[in-house]
């Protein structure tokens, strides 16, 4: 059996584009994959070997391309086939692998599929989909919650039936208890492994079986539609679709690399989805690893969709506890934001005092560990939130609601929408910065989403400033690639809570990583670790290394090699 050792992927450093906001060739507002292109030496500058692209399949774009209603064709808006050929080819000469996101858990109900089901129970792919008939004195089968609000079914249009979604209605989601559906999807991934493609970013896997019978959630309220993950997240079977999905495709692409995003996992549940007996996937991705204070938060909200801090000492324990258990094959996804987070400087740094050192800081921190760095494009220059300023410019599902239920509970519309810019997706989906022109070289025109204009926090400026959040990612990366932090043991140091510092070691090297996540000051003795010669590697501005005592400046991080 092969080791994390033997695989190419141990090295990865990924970069995540969201291509709607990347760049725009043909000025509609919308980016798209000849931007990508245009962009591919830039990419490989910054030190990544791997992009990640959003869905860029044939799409309604209800959900931004979640809702994929042809696999087999690129969408208009982002270019054609030959575009995403010519990709592929180009990011491979230079040397930069090519992940694309499939979306397992459902479809767009337009497509053939859907369509073809909708014209009656005894249509061939009516069982790729999942029905219920109508049940009497309710108005859905069960009280299921969807993420999207609401219930999780849906009245087809010609019949007294309901489908299933777990998004939105117009996603329904796929039955895996049927094999054909399990076949397609393995043919699906196959059309583009065989078009080059490197990896695979398996969406919401973790939704792919459900519970029997669908029963309803015994503790809710009569009428009331809740959540029900014990019933849709995880169950077991997930296991079994996904070890025949990876060994199916597996057998011609035995290389693949497969992320599952499996936002809910625990570690056990990580450690099961990557376990080799399991064969399900290489990675995974969990949202659990930022825990928050609650106490300042108005429980009559959702807690979920209001802006809390970080619980340092939590936080702490996680990453120490994903860092032990997943050393054996690699060490966990490493990420401090995504497309579905907000920006990592707004949420975890400071974006208005100590915007620089905050944004290296964060670098320095989390990818320096044992793991797989992914960032998202625009973290590297401080891309900072987007500023959405009225309630109808959220597509965040749910936050109608939650502004409505803020103002009837007295709070102002300030308030309301302060907590929604802090949480929201929508926020880290405003258009890459490359220089402070109208639309940040993205456009000559107002592009799909809104843009933050900024002297300094772009590509342009920065590239020429040697002491930029740019260049200092650029070193960051540079580092991660040396067999301490790819290879090396991690231990977590025992230092004061707003301080995060730890050991890597690898044979006879070692290396001291030492961060401030506070705005004030630390000092933190490592007399007992430091030994001669040691070189400062790597270092924000304002610190300092004297007889053992590293003080650390506000947001400082200071990176040792011995």
């Amino acid at each position: 059996m092969s080791t994390i050792h033997d695989k190419w992927w141990k090295n990865a450093v990924v970069y995540q584009i969201y291509p709607k906001s990347f760049q725009d060739t043909n000025d509609d507002g919308i980016g798209d994959l000849k931007g990508i292109l245009k962009r591919m030496d830039y990419i490989r500058s910054i030190g990544v070997n791997m992009i990640w692209l959003n869905p860029v399949f044939d799409s309604p774009q209800i959900d931004n391309g979640y809702d994929v209603a042809n696999y087999y064709a690129i969408d208009d808006s982002f270019g054609t086939m030959a575009d995403m050929e010519k990709l592929i080819e180009e990011a491979h000469k230079r040397g930069i692998k090519v992940m694309m996101d499939f979306v397992l858990n459902h479809t767009s109900d337009q497509h053939p599929w859907f369509q073809e089901a909708l014209k009656g129970p005894d249509n061939l792919y009516r069982d790729y989909y999942i029905w219920h008939e109508a049940v009497k004195e309710r108005s859905v089968p069960n009280n299921w919650g969807s993420f999207f609000g609401g219930s999780v079914w849906e009245k087809e249009p010609n019949s007294d039936s309901f489908y299933f979604h777990l998004f939105a209605k117009e996603m329904p989601d796929l039955n895996w208890e049927n094999p054909e559906v399990r076949l397609a999807m393995a043919d699906c991934a196959e059309f583009w492994l065989d078009k080059g493609i490197d990896a695979l970013r398996l969406d919401a896997f973790i939704h792919v079986d459900k519970e029997a019978d669908f029963p309803d959630v015994s503790t809710a309220n009569k009428n009331e539609i809740v959540l029900a993950e014990n019933y849709y997240a995880n169950l077991p079977k997930v296991i079994d679709y996904m070890k025949e999905f990876s060994q199916r495709i597996r057998k011609d692409y035995p290389n693949v690399f497969l992320v599952g995003e499996a936002a809910s996992a625990s570690i056990d549940l990580a450690k099961q989805y990557t376990d080799p007996i399991n064969a399900v996937c290489d990675s995974v991705i969990t949202f659990r690893y930022f825990p928050e204070t609650e106490q300042l938060k108005d429980e009559r909200l959702p807690l979920n969709m209001q802006h809390g801090k970080l619980d340092l000492k939590k936080f702490k324990q996680i990453m120490a506890e994903w860092q032990k258990e997943l050393a054996p094959i690699g060490g966990p996804v490493l990420y401090w934001n995504n497309h579905d987070m907000a920006r990592a400087v707004s949420r975890f740094g400071d974006d208005e005092q100590h915007r620089d050192n905050s944004s290296k800081m964060l670098a320095t921190l989390m990818y320096l560990q044992k793991g797989i760095p992914f960032l998202l494009n625009g973290e590297e220059i401080g891309m900072k939130n987007l500023t959405i300023e009225t309630i109808e410019n959220f597509s965040l599902p749910g936050a109608d609601l939650f502004y409505q239920i803020a103002l009837d509970l007295g709070h102002s519309k300030e308030f309301a929408l302060e907590h929604l810019n802090a949480r929201s997706k929508d926020v880290s989906r405003g258009i890459m910065q490359w220089d402070n022109s109208n639309f940040a070289g993205f456009s000559a025109r107002a592009p799909w989403s809104g843009v933050n204009r900024e002297e300094k926090y772009n590509v342009l400026d920065q590239e020429a400033d040697v002491n930029s959040i740019l260049n200092y990612y650029r070193m960051v990366l540079e580092l991660k690639q040396e067999p301490v932090f790819i290879e090396g043991a991690f231990q977590l140091l025992e230092t004061s809570l707003e301080t995060y510092c730890y050991e890597r070691s690898w044979e006879s090297a070692k290396a001291l990583v030492c961060c401030n996540m506070s705005g004030k000051t630390q000092v933190v003795s490592i007399k007992e670790l430091i030994k001669e010669p040691y070189t400062i590697k790597l270092t924000n501005e304002g610190n300092s290394l004297q007889e053992g005592i590293v003080t650390l400046s506000p947001y400082g991080a200071m990176v040792i090699l011995m």
